[in-house]
């Protein structure tokens, strides 16, 4: 062998410096190894499951041409294949044991990868990658991986070049015999596949790093080492992620001679001579994908998982699981699949199909829901409310889902509530395809203007209402005058839910024009209003940068305010203060004026309050609650209010909201009713939000008729507000690694829940109570992949935990002031996480490694103000342990 120091010198030294240059006459035999790496994002490589592939490789120069030397056509062929763990291991889990590398790659794709390519280099990029047109994709990958490795520039800056990653900008450090290339892997632009959950806290974030170090010699390649690096990390709890790691190393062994260059003008002429069968080929990999040989039929898997699916399991951990699974094998399947699992399924299962069904959002599985569901039909309004319920909930709506809805809802439809849960859902349609961008797809484009269009013609309060929720929902900038219109002119609950409506856009919408109609209604200027509206006015103003004047005003009204209304109003504020929110250093200035904070304003008796606390404060996400409640001068509930966010330093969610209101009560136990409610009819009935989403309010009773026939008839059994299953995290992304295999990373979170909620009072002990449970079960699961179709190696992460939370409350208004008890309690919960990792043939023959562990979460009762605590120590010390009268 000669020492390859004496054999580096350029080839036609006048001016060759742009790339790497390879001597005539030459062979250079280099020793090349593919690996990755899969494992915990923190863990040791050391531990890591994974697999490593080793070759020879043979770079000669075929031809260069004779008007430019930085245009050289040089033939590069793997040699010698090995494929081995990539951390070593004991005999027993070693899946490569005994088994040749044609064995384990097969003989074919063996031929293949071993047929040599040839690469086209101009001023050291790949011009142009020739190959074998008729092979495997998985083979052709590979050498585009080791291709890759070839491009190069040496002089430092920046350029947009494309290899196997696809189009991406990279950035060349050149340090005398070394050049550094940091590549951007975000910027790529290559045929990818995948979606995001649309609320960022639910979503999976994405790190990715990618790094080549070139050692040269004279003006050839000595050395190269690659390393890519991928990090996925669940937002909302940044300990469960994945990380991928692919390193490329490529080192000269030896130079040796070879054969002499072909005498050609162009790169055609060389190429008809050594071998016609070659073709130009893009650099950037062609995607490819395993087939499941063994995987079971969409009905075989479902009739697996079929029991846990039963609607008395559906608050489980266990659902959850089967809920997700079920989506994953929904995916892969056709329309005519999917129909035949529904048709043949009993009517209990039905709407958990339909939950999974319309939840897996592909084209198939949408035309089979579509075709499945009539909604003329009204005998199936809760597979029809179900499948709408899942559309609202989606993690990355389509444009044809829209358009199908909107279609739907102008067609004929057989219930009434349908229709209305139908124009409801698409409100967050439309929000979610505007927050990507998708404003003005035709499909949202209709859907506003229907919703705009139909509200402004409707006349009946119920229609107003329907279309006043989807706007809710859609939260559209261009509704804000609208919602303000109805705000201040609407009557009762219309002019309530416009309110409400407001209050959910982000304060940046909230224009001057906003905060002067809300205070507008709060100091009722124009007209008489209801306490449920000035105070939902308040709170918007208080909580959009309210000025000094605006903040004082507020203050200097408690006194004049209905009392339970001062009270509340009073609740409000303190609250503010103790969990400082925004708007707490404007109410400290203000209160430092004695006309304003004095004890005759601070001290106003009333039961009504307002508290926000703490569920979790961790370093990822935190989440708090917040419990207000607001009563009638005679002692009945005027609105309870539950709400749960969740937020980090980036994003908020309303997780959920359980909203109690009743009104016009105060006839039953001949009470006054307050200033502005003297003629409103009896009713009392539930709204929800939950994941952003506003469900269709539940009525309990309308009008006084109604009303008796209830209490009459009433069992005391809660009334169900939702009950499902519901996709929370749906993450999927498909990764070209720079060695050539294919990785996925899919990341599933499902919630099964069930929500009720009821009124109740006792004429005879002057009580009323409400409650609202909420039973949950989460599961997520996490799958990362790397495929060389003839060894698959990965990692799978599961979460799981059942909880349930409950707020009751208590009000005995046989006495004035009358005693409030406020309730807010979590079971103890199991919570249970495990990781298992595999490297597996094709053969069946497989590795894994698992840990886990299961832990009870304790129980709690959150802590609301001091006041509340002392008033359930009278309540339940006052209380009769009869209960007889309930309804």
């Amino acid at each position: 062998l000669v020492n390859p120091k004496t054999l580096f010198v350029f080839a036609f030294q006048t001016g060759h410096t742009t790339g790497p240059s390879l001597n005539n006459d030459k062979l250079y035999k280099f020793a090349y190894s593919a690996e990755v790496y899969v494992d915990r994002v923190k863990a040791p490589l050391q531990k890591s499951a994974g697999y490593r592939i080793s070759s020879g490789v043979d770079v000669s120069l075929l031809w260069r041409n004779p008007d430019n030397d930085d245009d050289q056509l040089v033939k590069i062929a793997i040699k010698d294949v090995q494929v081995e763990n990539v951390n070593e291991r004991p005999a027993a889990k070693n899946i490569f044991k005994g088994k040749s590398t044609e064995k384990i790659i097969g003989k074919e794709y063996l031929e293949a990868l071993q047929r040599p390519i040839l690469l086209e280099l101009v001023r050291g990029k790949v011009k142009t990658f020739y190959s074998y047109q008729n092979e495997p994709g998985f083979t052709q990958n590979i050498k585009r991986g080791l291709a890759s490795l070839f491009q190069l520039q040496l002089h430092s800056g920046s350029t947009r070049e494309v290899d196997i990653s696809g189009k991406c900008n990279a950035t060349y450090h050149v340090r005398q015999d070394q050049v550094t290339k940091i590549k951007d892997l975000d910027s790529c632009e290559i045929e990818k596949q995948g979606f995001t959950s649309h609320n960022p806290i639910l979503d999976v974030g994405r790190k990715a790093t990618s790094a080549t170090i070139y050692v040269l010699e004279d003006s050839f390649i000595k050395s190269i080492k690659a390393e890519e690096n991928y990090v996925f990390l669940l937002n909302f709890r940044r300990k469960t992620g994945a990380k991928i790691v692919s390193k490329q190393r490529l080192e000269l062994k030896s130079v040796q001679a070879g054969l002499g260059l072909i005498a050609a003008k162009q790169v055609s002429g060389v190429i008809k001579t050594l071998d016609p069968s070659y073709v130009a080929m893009p650099l950037e990999a062609e995607p490819v994908k395993s087939e499941c040989k063994k995987c079971p039929s969409l009905s075989e898997h479902w009739q697996s998982i079929r029991e846990q699916m039963h609607p008395e399991k559906l608050s489980k951990a266990e659902a959850a699981k089967s809920f997700l699974s079920f989506i994953q094998s929904i995916r892969k399947a056709t329309k005519e699949e999917i129909l035949q699992v529904i048709r043949s399924e009993k009517k209990e299962f039905l709407p958990q199909i339909v939950d999974a069904v319309t939840s897996a959002q592909t084209p198939e599985s949408l035309e089979a829901i579509l075709e499945f569901l009539d909604f003329k039909d009204a005998s199936t309004s809760i597979l029809q409310e179900r499948f709408l319920y899942a559309c609202g909930f989606a993690s990355h709506p389509s444009e044809t889902l829209l358009k199908s809805l909107t279609e739907k809802f102008k067609g004929d439809i057989a219930n009434e509530e349908i229709r209305e849960t139908l124009v409801i859902v698409m409100g967050p349609l439309i929000r979610k395809l505007c927050d990507r961008g998708g404003c003005k797809l035709p499909a949202v484009v209709e859907a506003r203007r229907l919703i705009l269009n139909r509200l402004e013609q409707a006349k009946k309060d119920d229609k107003v209402q329907m279309y006043l929720l989807a706007l809710k929902n859609a939260l559209l900038p261009e509704a804000i005058p609208v919602l303000l219109k109805y705000s201040e002119s609407g009557e009762g609950p219309i002019s309530s839910l416009a309110a409400t409506a407001l209050q959910r856009y982000d304060p940046s919408f909230l224009t001057k024009e906003v905060k002067e109609t809300m205070n507008r209604i709060y100091h009722q200027n124009r007209k008489v209003h209801e306490k449920t509206v000035r105070t939902t006015a308040a709170a918007i103003i208080l909580n959009s940068n309210p000025s000094y004047m605006e903040v004082k005003n507020i203050l200097l009204s408690i006194g004049e305010l209905p009392m339970e209304m001062n009270k509340y109003m009073l609740s409000m504020i303190q609250d503010i203060l103790h969990f400082e929110m925004p708007s707490s250093k404007t109410v400290r200035r203000v209160l430092k004026d004695m006309r304003v904070h004095n004890y005759d304003r601070f001290s106003k008796m009333g039961s009504s309050s307002a508290y926000s606390g703490y569920i979790t404060r961790g370093p990822d996400v935190s989440s708090t609650y917040s419990l207000d409640i607001l009563y009638s001068g005679s002692g009945i509930l005027r609105r309870s209010n539950m709400n749960i966010h969740i937020f980090d330093r980036n994003a908020e969610l309303h997780a959920s909201q359980v909203v109690i209101e009743a009104q016009g009560l105060e006839s039953i136990i001949a009470a006054t009713p307050d200033e502005g409610e003297e003629n409103l009819d009896s009713f009392a009935g539930m709204s929800a939000i939950l994941f952003d989403v506003q469900l269709r309010p539940v009525t309990f009773f309308q009008g006084y008729g109604d009303l008796m026939s209830k209490m009459l008839s009433a069992t005391g059994d809660p009334m169900n507000v939702v009950k499902g299953l519901v996709l929370l995290t749906d993450y999927l992304q498909e990764i070209q690694l720079q060695s050539g295999p294919t990785a996925s990373t899919q990341f599933l979170g499902g919630l099964a829940i069930d929500i009720s909620g009821g009124m109740e009072f006792s004429l005879w002990y002057r009580e009323s109570k409400t409650n609202v449970k909420n039973r949950v079960a989460v599961f997520l699961t996490g799958s990362t992949e790397v495929d060389s179709f003839f060894v698959k190696t990965g990692m799978e992460t599961t979460l799981e935990v059942e909880t349930a939370l409950d707020f009751i409350s208590t009000v005995q208004f046989s006495q004035y002031p009358f005693l409030v008890c406020m309730q807010m309690d979590r079971v103890e919960s199991p919570f249970r996480s495990s990781v298992m990792k595999y490297e597996s043939l094709p053969c069946g023959r497989r590795y894994t490694a698992r840990r886990g562990k299961a832990v009870m979460l304790a129980g709690n009762e959150y802590p609301l103000h001091q006041e509340n605590s002392n008033m359930c120590r009278k309540v339940f010390g006052a209380k009769s342990g009869s209960t007889d009268s309930w309804f």
